[in-house]
């Protein structure tokens, strides 16, 4: 006697069947889905939401290639009505999009504390290159001689002992000048008391060849 051949291809009704209580046939709709041990407690819910009927006639306006995602969403659909009879899956869509708003809150926040923690971190950079700058400037400034110091290393007493030399090498200078000049004076005062005697003699000869001439 050869076995009856259902839908899952294996002898053994699919889930649905099976929840159904019926005999699943070779072109069950619900075989590719619904399995024989997980598929019946799943289509359950589906049935008890939707009812077995409205599914079908539903899968059968579905292309084949997206008959498994339909399914999915149907069952989705169905668990989720059980556990919110009001709200159903829009409750958990509700929530999910609480979750998406507080998570871009959160990271706008972020993203703000970022851009607080940027600007505080150049101000701060850019304040330590201005006080490095000072720093700088002053450091350059206190490694130069100082202007008095520079110019007029030697002490006050030093200074007025130096002006008190410099005056006397003057004086002795004048003094020195002046000597020269007296003696300058001496030599043309003797230089004209030589030729004195000279011009004297002159004249008493004029005087005496005169006198031999008017003889």
């Amino acid at each position: 006697m050869a076995s009856s051949v259902t839908g899952t291809g294996t002898g053994s009704p699919c889930g649905a069947c099976k929840f159904l209580r019926r005999k699943c046939a070779s072109d069950c709709i619900f075989a590719p889905y619904f399995s024989s041990e997980q598929g019946t407690a799943r289509f359950a819910a589906i049935h008890k939401v939707f009812g077995a009927s409205n599914v079908s006639k539903l899968l059968l306006h579905v292309p084949v290639a997206d008959r498994y995602e339909a399914v999915v969403t149907i069952a989705y659909e169905a668990q989720a009505r059980i556990r919110d009879p009001v709200y159903g899956c829009v409750a958990h869509i509700f929530s999910l999009q609480q979750q998406v708003a507080c998570l871009q809150a959160q990271l706008m926040q972020v993203k703000a504390q970022l851009a607080q923690n940027l600007i505080d971190s150049t101000r701060i950079n850019v304040e330590n290159t201005h006080h490095q700058w000072q720093g700088n400037n002053i450091s350059g400034v206190s490694s130069f001689p100082s202007y008095q110091t520079y110019i007029n290393p030697i002490s006050p007493q030093s200074s007025l002992d130096s002006v008190d030399l410099n005056n006397s090498n003057i004086d002795h200078g004048m003094m020195d000048m002046q000597d020269i000049k007296s003696g300058e004076d001496f030599a043309f005062q003797s230089f004209a008391k030589v030729k004195r005697p000279y011009n004297s003699d002159l004249g008493e000869l004029q005087a005496l060849a005169l006198r031999m001439m008017r003889n």
